[in-house]
């Protein structure tokens, strides 16, 4: 039997182990422009918001990056600057000037202003933490004709060291009396992989189920390059273009199954920390290099309003064009969306 000695050194070695690693996780250090000052965990900033984790708290802080005046901190984070760079470094404020932080990747000396880190996310986080995620929903109902609609808009996101990789579901579904059901489902999902000065490799695919275009089913694979235009702490704008492959499937048996080869060009805008107001805007343009005079164009707008403990109000707008619809479709289909839903930072 072990003595009661040999017991309190076990109990006292443990508490030693324990308050180091508490003293460790909690070393980031951050002094904002009216000079308060936050010791905590760094969690990430993205958006130009940073995310701070304290021990005097039950919440997180939520700072805005721009009110950053010194940071300091021994972890190693996975940093994006606003030249498209990417870097994995620990993060400190330059001696003596306030507007510049120090960056060190291998044996490289990174210097630039704090307004061009317009990402960071602490590479040893779970994999939990690299996940944004949101889920919102829409229910109107009238009783004249028992008017019945329903909404869903999602997204996903998984952010690693040198690629992202993306996921969406919307879908509308109406019923009243003696009309037939109405619906539109269309998802996404896609990856980047991050290059050198803001490029990057992209990968898609895309899905379309309407009862107005009488698409049961177009499904698209693209694949091609692109590129940040603007990428700063309050606004991405990127752009890209490859070809894509399409298959669509009628509600109707009797129009044949087609599949065609289309280029893409499309246009990217995120607009955020605008205050609680953030903006989405996503527009491709297929011209087909099969069919003759053959366009399409896909375009989803989205308008969201933060609430508290991370609920919001969202408007979508999604909107499809097809230049050649096929005999009894319309060249047109557009659905707007108000729904309310929550997101995982």
């Amino acid at each position: 039997m072990k003595s009661p000695t040999w017991y309190n050194f076990i109990f006292c070695l443990f508490l030693v182990v324990f308050s180091s690693t508490q003293l460790t996780a909690q070393n980031d250090t951050l002094i904002l422009k009216n000079k308060d000052k936050l010791i905590g965990d760094i969690k990430e900033m993205n958006k130009g918001v940073l995310t701070m984790e304290t021990d005097y708290s039950d919440s997180d802080f939520q700072i805005k990056w721009k009110d950053v005046i010194y940071v300091s901190s021994q972890q190693t984070y996975l940093m994006s600057l606003s030249n498209g760079r990417r870097v994995n470094s620990k993060l400190q404020t330059k001696v003596g000037d306030s507007n510049m932080i120090s960056l060190k990747q291998g044996d490289e000396i990174i210097e630039t202003e704090i307004s061009n880190v317009v990402y960071i996310k602490a590479i040893e986080n779970s994999f939990i933490s690299r996940l944004d995620a949101s889920l919102s929903v829409g229910f109107n109902f009238a009783k004249t004709n028992n008017l019945t609609q329903f909404s869903i808009l999602s997204n996903l996101g998984y952010t690693a060291d040198k690629w992202g990789f993306t996921a969406g579901f919307n879908s509308v579904r109406s019923n009243q009396d003696d009309v037939d059901e109405t619906k539109r489902t269309d998802a996404n999902i896609g990856a980047k992989y991050f290059m050198r000065h803001d490029w990057f490799a992209l990968v898609n695919a895309t899905f379309l189920s309407n009862d107005e275009q009488l698409l049961k089913l177009r499904s698209s694979t693209q694949g091609g390059v692109g590129k940040y235009i603007i990428h700063s702490n309050r606004v991405y704008f990127a752009t890209g273009t490859g070809l894509a492959w399409t298959n669509e499937n009628y509600t109707d048996p009797t129009i044949d199954t087609k599949n065609s080869l289309e280029a893409f060009l499309s246009l990217e805008l995120n607009m955020f920390d605008f205050d609680d107001i953030s903006l989405y805007s996503n527009f491709v343009v297929y011209p087909s290099l099969t069919e003759s005079d053959r366009v399409r164009t896909d375009l989803n707008l989205n308008l969201k309003y933060d609430l508290p403990l991370d609920f919001f109000v969202q408007v979508g707008l999604t909107h499809n064009y097809d230049s050649k619809p096929v005999e009894g479709a319309s060249d047109t289909d557009y659905v707007f969306q108000t729904t309310l839903g929550w997101e995982l930072d």
